[in-house]
């Protein structure tokens, strides 16, 4: 019993440790049951997310496979639109690679190869210059095939070849432009130039024939001017003559008509020629030392009679600080000046016309502003921007009152321009203009002013004046002196101030009103005033006959220079250095060269009363042979003569030994253009006169040799009129 109940115990036991143990084996299985799940869950949740990646991933590839198919489609698009451009030119355009074969060339490019097959992608550069030589497709010239061909390669090779122009075999003309990018591959333009070819043939063509008009153009107007001045000297000449001959009045009417006819007949013909020479780019400046003072003084003297006649006041105002010696081309300022002035004078009916003149230095130059006032009929304010314009005047062309070309302001601006000034205008129609220019001129060295030094005895000058201007210019003049200055208007006022004390000098008008200079003059010695008076008067002559002339201690001639003024105070208040003319030699020997009879007559007539030694000769021949008994202190030699002309005769006694060789000769001439004037000066002459003469040039140039003396420079010594 004991031994079952053991047994039973012992399986009771054994069952039990078999449940336990069973029990034990659940428990790790369903642990590892729970874990198996929890991995299954994890790798179930893990295959969902790669699953949502590889979807996405497909999306994106899908997108980009899409993408990449649109964006193949635009470069399709923009390619076919490319070539499609491409073709449209009609020039030719090709590329290629960087081993100079074709990729691709439009329609253009290749029909230059029509009918050659294998050009097309792939051929190369080199193939191509031989098809084109090979085929006769170019024109070579006269270069071999091989050698064109090496050259073209050559120039095709290089980094950046340069562009060139081939000919093919119909004439036409092509020009290479090819462009080398950074990988080697080639871009080429085969541009059609053959209009522009043909045009230029033709513009060049047509230059030529233009240069050749003008060319002949010029010789005509050269031709006409010696033509036309020719006669006009005898004319001119003659008129002038006559004037110093006894006449009746309507005899005297009659030579002045003929003269000033004949005056404004070459006004014309030298407003032409010079308008032709600056059209055609042929004026030219010639520079110089000149005194600009003395131009405006001899300016305002010429038209001093037509302002006389109209009752017109001309005044100068120069500035006395800027120099008067100047380097320009006096002739062209006289030109411009006598433009401005005479307009003024023509365009004023009553008043006044004042020319002023001022400087501000400029390193070893004055920037010279001179401007020309009037009062006259002014310019109508939509006429004032066209009044440079060619042919244009105030007035209407069918309603003239005033003769003219209408070219002189247009020359007038185009010779500023030239010398690098600018011109201006202002005016208020009914009261008058204001022309002006501006240019910068050299100073030559010791040019600067010297300005007089007074005495202590001249301190307050009183200005008798009825002119508001003159008194102006006048009180500023003397106020630059270091002298004070009073002004009146009349001769009672005069008096007036007079008597108050304190007036060193008077300054006095001669043509006054109610009481003139001299009578002023009179009236201040009988109340016992003795202080020394100055007159101004436009009619120097006149005034030196008056019976009160010596209660005055000096005459100034109206308009008067600075030097003048100078002068005269200097002998009220010295020391003042003023040069004096040297006195006239009348065995002065003159020998003029001239072929015309009328010429030659005029010529001595002009001279007659000089006390000269005046011989003719009537060609360059003849002028040689006198020289060998007979030598003359000055020669004047006309250009165009038989047998041997003036400059051919110049050139020979250039070239005579001895003192000969040194004459001085003056041109006489009626050539004008420019270039006559250096062709002559360059044969040896000294100087330049054109017909027709003036006796007043004439004299210039032989009062200057008596002056100067053989010392000086033939610039210095012969006083010759430029071209003008």
């Amino acid at each position: 019993m004991n031994a079952l109940a053991q047994k039973l115990s012992e399986e009771r036991r054994a069952r039990l440790a078999a449940e336990r143990l069973l029990e034990l084996k659940q428990a790790e299985l369903q642990a590892a049951n729970r874990k198996l799940g929890r991995h299954a869950q994890a790798l179930t949740v893990e295959i969902s997310q790669t699953r949502a990646q590889v979807e996405t991933f497909r999306d994106e590839n899908q997108r980009v496979k899409s993408d990449l198919t649109a964006a193949q489609q635009r470069i399709a698009v923009i390619e076919r639109r490319l070539w499609h451009s491409i073709e449209t030119i009609q020039d030719g355009f090709a590329f290629f690679d960087g081993d100079t074969q074709l990729i691709g060339a439009n329609r253009a490019y290749l029909a230059v190869f029509d009918g050659l097959e294998e050009v097309g992608p792939g051929v190369s550069y080199a193939r191509l210059l031989q098809l084109i030589t090979e085929e006769g497709i170019v024109n070579i010239g006269d270069h071999s095939a091989a050698d064109w061909r090496a050259m073209m390669m050559d120039r095709w090779m290089t980094p950046d070849p340069a562009p060139v122009v081939i000919r093919l075999w119909n004439n036409q003309y092509i020009r290479l432009i090819d462009s080398r990018g950074a990988g080697g591959d080639v871009v080429s333009l085969a541009l059609n130039i053959t209009d522009s070819v043909r045009s230029e043939r033709a513009l060049k063509v047509a230059r030529d024939k233009a240069e050749a008009a003008n060319r002949a153009k010029s010789a005509f107007l050269a031709n006409m001017s010696h033509e036309i001045r020719t006669p006009m000297n005898g004319v001119v000449g003659m008129a002038e003559l006559l004037t110093e001959t006894p006449l009746t009045e309507d005899q005297r009417l009659y030579v002045d008509t003929i003269r000033n006819s004949a005056e404004a007949l070459l006004v014309i013909i030298n407003d032409v020629l010079d308008y032709s020479k600056i059209e055609a780019d042929k004026m030219v400046l010639h520079p110089e030392p000149f005194d600009l003072e003395r131009c405006l003084h001899e300016i305002v003297m010429l038209l001093q009679p037509k302002a006389r006649e109209k009752g017109l006041e001309m005044l100068i105002d120069y500035d006395l600080f800027l120099p008067t010696v100047l380097i320009g081309d006096p002739g062209r300022m006289r030109q411009v000046l006598t433009n401005l002035l005479g307009n003024a004078v023509k365009f004023t009916l009553k008043g006044h016309v004042i020319l002023r003149v001022t400087g501000v230095p400029d390193g070893n130059a004055a920037q010279v502003h001179i401007a020309v006032e009037d009062t006259g009929i002014g310019i109508p304010a939509d006429k004032v921007g066209h009044i440079f314009g060619e042919f244009n005047q105030v007035e209407d062309a069918h309603n003239r009152k005033f003769e003219g070309t209408g070219l002189g302001l247009a020359i007038s601006q185009r010779l500023i321009r030239l010398m690098n000034g600018e011109i201006w205008v202002d005016s208020t129609e009914g009261q008058g203009s204001t022309f002006g220019f501006r240019v910068t001129l050299p100073v030559p060295d010791g040019a600067a002013p010297v300005l007089p030094k007074l005495g202590p005895g001249l301190r307050r000058v009183l200005i008798v004046e009825p002119l508001v201007a003159n008194r102006d210019i006048l009180a500023r003049q003397i106020e630059m002196l270091g002298m004070a200055a009073e002004m009146v208007g009349s001769g009672d006022e005069a008096l007036r101030r007079l008597a108050e004390g304190g007036i060193d000098l008077v300054l006095v008008e001669h043509g006054m009103a109610v009481m003139d200079g001299f009578e002023l003059a009179e009236a201040m010695r009988a109340v016992g005033h003795a202080q020394p008076i100055l007159m101004m008067t436009a009619n120097p002559s006149y005034a030196e006959t008056d019976p009160a002339r010596g209660l005055v201690q000096g005459l100034l001639s109206r308009p008067f220079a600075r030097r003048d003024l100078f002068d005269r105070l200097a002998r009220l208040a010295p020391p003042v250095v003023v040069a004096t003319p040297a006195a006239k030699d009348a065995s002065l020997r003159v020998l003029a060269a001239e072929d015309n009879r009328t010429n030659q007559l005029v010529f001595s007539k002009m001279l007659q009363d000089q006390g000269l030694d005046l011989r003719f000769a009537a060609n360059g021949q003849e002028a040689l042979d006198m020289l060998e008994t007979w030598q003359p202190d000055l020669i004047f030699m006309d250009i165009s003569m038989p047998v041997m002309d003036g400059q051919e005769a110049t050139r020979r006694i250039r070239a005579l030994p001895g003192p000969l060789a040194r004459v001085p000769i003056i041109a006489m001439t009626a050539h004008a253009m420019d270039g006559d004037r250096e062709a002559m000066l360059a044969s040896g002459l000294d100087g330049y006169l054109t017909k027709p003469l003036r006796k007043a040039d004439i004299l210039s140039a032989i009062a200057a040799h008596r002056d100067g003396g053989a010392d000086q420079s033939p610039a210095a010594r012969i006083a010759a009129s430029p071209l003008r």
